[in-house]
């Protein structure tokens, strides 16, 4: 029976080579389905072919916006694959036509990791900001083609993306165009986003930050999504450690707190949440 959903997780990533059928099972004794985000193109190929051996397990796929170019950040630090060192010193070219195949697929539900990153940039980068913006539209165009939402990454550039979005707004399902993830911008940014028909994923660090309180508060029940962005910033109690879809609970019991509403109807809430913006049914 699922209770959870984790909107935003990365399982297939080498962090879990040693032990992902562990991981799985601990999500789904914890009644935990979970949408396995990509964000190149092998990850986004993985991210399917778990979900096609798990009934639920859905994918995402897309380009992550620090492959746009070739990359300024310490991909040491994030125990990548040794295709993601590739990456970062050589960047992806975005190729629609495969893009949009596996977006077709139908245990895709969302186009993404995709968006912008603004966040150590060296200065005078204006030419890495152009190719995330060209590479955040490329995706815009497929997830209206295939007529699925948008997985969003933004760091350090909400104002850029809201830009983006109004701009391009022709290419948005407005009753459903996707999903913020672990969103950090302001009360008006979100207002300006929620405008626009998004929704917002939320995960471990609002359980040890109250920098995230205010905006949470802001927004309608409706359109606020748990995640955890495994394997990164694991929630408390687990802080510290490597993050994993089944503490997704601990999420949602934050956010209920938060908003000062009943857990068990804000649990319900948060699943009916995922079913319209994924177009999934969850038991």
């Amino acid at each position: 029976m699922i209770r959870f959903i984790d909107a935003h997780t990365h399982i297939h990533f080498p962090a879990y080579d040693a032990d992902r059928p562990d991981a799985l099972a601990r999500a789904s004794a914890a009644g935990v389905a979970m949408v396995m985000v990509g964000t190149t193109q092998s990850t986004s190929e993985a991210a399917i072919t778990l979900a096609e051996g798990n009934p639920d397990v859905y994918a995402a796929v897309g380009v992550h916006p620090l492959h746009a170019t070739s990359s300024f950040w310490d991909v040491e630090e994030l125990g990548a694959s040794d295709e993601a060192k590739r990456l970062a010193r050589e960047g992806e070219r975005f190729d629609e036509t495969f893009y949009r195949r596996l977006a077709a697929h139908p245990k895709v539900v969302a186009v993404g990791e995709c968006g912008l990153d603004y966040h150590r940039l060296p200065e005078g980068s204006e030419l890495v900001k152009a190719a995330q913006r060209e590479l955040f539209l490329a995706q815009v165009r497929v997830a209206f083609e295939v007529g699925k939402p948008l997985m969003i990454h933004c760091r350090e550039a909400v104002p850029d993306l809201i830009e983006l979005l109004t701009k391009n707004s022709k290419f948005l399902t407005i009753s459903n165009p996707g999903v913020v993830h672990f969103f950090t911008g302001t009360v008006d940014e979100a207002r300006k986003l929620a405008g626009l028909g998004f929704s917002f994923t939320f995960g471990g660090v609002t359980t040890f930050s109250r920098d995230y309180d205010e905006v949470i508060r802001s927004l309608p029940a409706d359109r606020i999504l748990s995640e955890t962005d495994a394997p990164y910033v694991a929630p408390e109690p687990y802080r510290g450690k490597r993050n994993e879809p089944a503490y997704v609970v601990e999420v949602v019991k934050k956010l209920a707190e938060i908003l000062g509403a009943d857990p068990e109807a804000f649990r319900v809430q948060l699943l009916r949440n995922a079913e319209r913006v994924f177009g999934i049914t969850l038991a």
